[in-house]
């Protein structure tokens, strides 16, 4: 069976698909897909690390701002956590929003999760140390507690802020396809006196 193309005359096509042309043709179809989809894994997992610095670098802000004292600016503010000269709940919430915006993230996704392992309050601090889900936040703040558990060191007190931020796989023919996964930030910070 022969074929007459415009330009390059009478080509057997019986020598075209048994040749070498054929080879690469379908070395390059198997080839192709699979080097997209590693180039789309490296993108996604890039991604994934990329909000996974965003949400520790939001609960780190959040924690710094809850273990220091709020500024003499504030003093006499109701803007305190129970009696004491810490930061409420509103000022760290907006912290946090604050640095998941920064990054493009929407703070309305987070979800409150407990520290593991559960922390113990802090002995003699006052007030008594608390872990709950930040009013008005949608993370868990510990306060008042004790961040060296199980050593004979004496304790140090400090404040945990925790949650989880869901990231969705995006990869085609895998089965991590649009398969969400929550990704948890907790991060810890010694209170200032």
């Amino acid at each position: 069976m022969k074929r007459v193309f415009p330009r390059m005359g009478s080509v057997d096509l019986g020598k075209i698909l048994l040749g070498d042309r054929a080879a690469e043709i379908a070395e390059a179809a198997v080839i192709l897909p699979a080097l997209f989809m590693l180039l789309l894994s490296i993108y996604w997992f890039g991604r994934a690390y990329m909000i996974y610095g965003a949400i520790n670098h939001a609960a780190r802000a959040g924690a710094q701002t809850a273990a220091v004292p709020a500024g003499c600016a504030n003093c006499g503010a109701s803007g305190t956590w129970a009696g004491s000269t810490l930061p409420d709940d509103a000022t760290v919430v907006q912290s946090v929003n604050s640095s998941l915006l920064a990054a493009h993230l929407d703070p309305s996704q987070a979800v409150p999760s407990t520290p593991n392992p559960v922390p113990q309050p802090c002995p003699g601090a006052e007030p008594e140390g608390i872990c709950s889900q930040a009013s008005g936040g949608r993370f868990t703040i510990c306060r008042n507690m004790q961040l060296n558990q199980g050593e004979s060191s004496p304790p140090v007190c400090g404040v945990i802020i925790s949650f989880q931020y869901p990231y969705q796989f995006v990869l085609p023919f895998t089965s991590l396809n649009n398969q969400k996964i929550q990704l948890k930030a907790q991060v810890e910070m010694r209170a200032e006196d």
